[in-house]
């Protein structure tokens, strides 16, 4: 039989589980440097004359059981039609049998594993006396960092920025309310990053908004929001130059990451200059933050074992919570 997890019923299952997650996706990241689990840079399936691409993002875990396949449709158009610009779906395989264990919606999961990662990098990287969180773009990606950067640890407040300043202040009140946190509306990218130790990126940029020269020695920044297009970036060539820099998964960087990809092309940064994978850092075998004064930056593209992980923990918390609906596929 193979469970369906829709949207809502994902969003009931991870309501209370922002720990288990991060620490879903922690493991995941140290199997795959210790070469228990596979992840192949997603092919990108383009149709001629149109800028709709269609990635691939597959994974497959020893330990989790789990071969997985997210089909993400990133369509620039959709948002002239008022549709979502990203869709997705996961289809997890079970490695033991091959049966098809599990069909999930993917926008929520995505946006959790993608703070959640967000949230292990900023534990490995970030300085421990980090007291000053920023955010750079006030979507739903957005909330998500926020719950999963701010409960147990020591921000004393939030500073952020959006385009749209309604919703940066409907943010910055849900913040402060609901989670306790000291949040306030700054002017720019710029006051942002000036203001804050530890920095997210979180929207959708084709073209930089934040730049080298405003970083401090001792930030710690994670550039999220970019789409998996080698020509969308959020910081420029100097922030990426300045930067000790650490990606979710090298070859998937290598293709899909804007933020190295053009740097690269310049000659400002070397191959070199982003192999170290955040698996690298959480097993020990290469160094993340290695002195107070060093700047840090995760890039984090996105990756199908995030996806993965996170499929594994939906699965048996819905068997256990008997919530999902199960199909027989082969009926």
């Amino acid at each position: 039989m193979t469970l369906i997890l829709t949207r809502s019923t994902i969003r009931e299952l991870l309501a209370d589980q922002v720990e288990e997650v991060e620490a879903a996706v922690a493991r995941a990241h140290r199997d795959l440097t210790l070469g228990a689990a596979v992840l192949p840079a997603p092919p990108a399936l383009r149709l001629p004359g149109s800028p709709d691409t269609f990635l691939a993002m597959a994974a497959a875990s020893a330990p989790d059981g789990l071969a997985v396949v997210k089909l993400l449709a990133d369509l620039p158009g959709n948002r002239d039609r008022g549709l979502p610009v990203q869709r997705s779906a996961v289809l997890a395989t079970d490695t033991d049998t091959g049966a098809c264990r599990a069909l999930l919606d993917g926008a929520e999961l995505t946006r959790v594993r993608t703070a959640a990662a967000t949230a292990v990098a900023t534990r490995a990287l970030a300085r421990a006396d980090a007291a000053t969180l920023g955010l750079v773009g006030t979507g739903p990606l957005a909330r998500a960092h926020v719950r999963a950067l701010l409960p147990g640890r020591p921000y004393q407040q939030v500073v952020l920025w959006g385009r749209t300043q309604p919703a940066a202040h409907d943010l910055a009140a849900w913040i402060s309310a609901d989670l306790g946190v000291p949040a306030k509306v700054l002017d720019g990218p710029r006051a942002v990053t000036e203001a804050c130790d530890v920095l997210c990126t979180l929207t959708p940029s084709r073209e930089p908004l934040v730049r080298g020269a405003w970083l401090t020695p001792g930030q710690h920044i994670n550039a999220v929001g970019a789409p998996p297009r080698p020509d969308h970036r959020e910081l420029d060539t100097e922030a990426m130059r300045r930067c000790r820099i650490v990606v979710d998964a090298y070859d998937t960087a290598r293709t899909k990451s804007g933020e190295v990809l053009i740097p690269l092309a310049e000659g400002a940064l070397r191959e070199d200059d982003f192999r170290t994978e955040l698996g690298d850092v959480l097993a020990g075998t290469a160094p993340g933050r290695t002195a107070d004064t060093d700047l840090t930056l995760f890039d984090s593209v996105g990756v199908g074992l995030q996806d993965l992980a996170v499929t594994r923990l939906l699965t048996d918390l819905a068997e256990r919570r008997g919530l999902g609906t199960h199909v027989d596929l082969g009926a």
